[in-house]
């Protein structure tokens, strides 16, 4: 995963945006699932050049924004770049779609991307990543100082089941309604290092625990740590992956700009010395595993006020939290 640097930019500490949309390439005939990234890729590099990239499967398409310095920038580029890609996959006899997973078609009959990561994954995860036929939306959030992007990770996990609510589009999968609101969830659980993140008491400490593991080769680098957020292993950037790919681009982009002025805030809150509570991790996963299942809809305990709470009602209460961010942010 990347953040396309197509005009030389770099994150900076003023809480800019890189949005990375894993899209489903079908056909218009069809609508099931097309292996033919690789082909795409090919004719499309001379348009798109860096902003489309391959995944796991052949049958997903990746489109990765520029830096982007606020929404309404980014309401614009998504527009435009969204248009251009659907009209020139269209040419090929490909429509995109915009879900978590596809209501029908299977992984075992797509095929997987050829590069030397791809073979490298699938070689050590084996059918844990030939059957990660699922599609999400990654939100980079720039923090330049590396002390804060921890601690904006450790105190965002206590939200990290209201963004997955908010984004729930994955109920079906392999031809069936699976009950859940985000099955996309259940399937990345099987990845190791995935899920709610560990708290660290600072960048170091972080660092040190990277540096074990790539030691220890259980990984070759901090990319094969795949939290719901981490800090990125290159970009000077706080990254949030729990998102179902939602259907809309406003969806995506009133998601955006929820990560962006929750960072922003717990970015304040840190500087101030007042860091929001930390939750610890198990709590989070039962409110986490309630979204999966219903979404909205879900009752969620606030573990520091010991309540329970609907869904719907703590997003209100998140919304305020950020409110006093928003108006800086553009």
């Amino acid at each position: 995963m990347r953040v396309a640097d197509t005009e030389g930019q770099v994150m900076s500490a003023g809480f800019t945006l890189g949005i990375e949309e894993e899209f489903q390439l079908v056909s218009r005939d069809t609508g099931e699932l097309v292996s033919c990234a690789d082909m795409l890729l090919k004719k499309g590099e001379p348009i798109f050049g860096e902003q489309i990239k391959p995944e796991m499967s052949q049958s997903t398409l990746e489109l990765i924004s520029k830096v982007l310095p606020d929404i309404a920038t980014a309401r614009r580029e998504l527009h435009d770049t969204r248009a251009a890609l659907a009209r020139f996959v269209a040419q090929e006899g490909i429509a995109l779609v915009s879900a978590g997973t596809h209501p029908s078609s299977s992984w075992r009959d797509q095929q997987s991307s050829r590069g030397e990561r791809y073979v490298e994954l699938a070689e050590e995860y084996q059918d844990i990543v030939r059957s990660d036929l699922i599609f999400g939306l990654h939100v980079h959030v720039g923090v330049e100082d590396k002390d804060v992007a921890i601690s904006v990770m450790n105190q965002a996990r206590t939200w990290i089941p209201h963004l997955l609510a908010l984004s729930t589009n994955a109920p079906f999968w392999s031809g069936r309604m699976t009950g859940l609101k985000s099955y996309r969830a259940v399937q990345w659980k099987r990845f190791p290092r995935s899920g709610v993140p560990y708290s660290f008491a600072s960048w170091g400490a972080f660092n040190g625990y990277v540096q074990d593991l790539i030691d220890m080769k259980c990984i070759d680098d901090g990319k094969k740590i795949w939290w719901d957020i981490r800090p990125h292993a290159y970009f000077d950037t706080v990254e949030f992956r729990v998102c179902d790919m939602p259907s809309t681009v406003d969806d995506t982009l009133a998601l955006a700009a929820l990560c962006q002025a929750l960072v922003a805030k717990l970015a304040r809150l840190y500087e101030q010395g007042k860091p929001a509570p930390l939750v610890q991790g198990r709590y989070i996963d039962e409110n986490k595993w309630r979204a999966m299942r219903y979404g909205l809809d879900a009752e969620v305990i606030d573990f520091t006020k010991k309540r329970t709470i609907s869904m719907r009602d703590s997003i209100r209460e998140l919304l305020d939290f950020v409110d006093d961010v928003v108006d800086d942010l553009g």
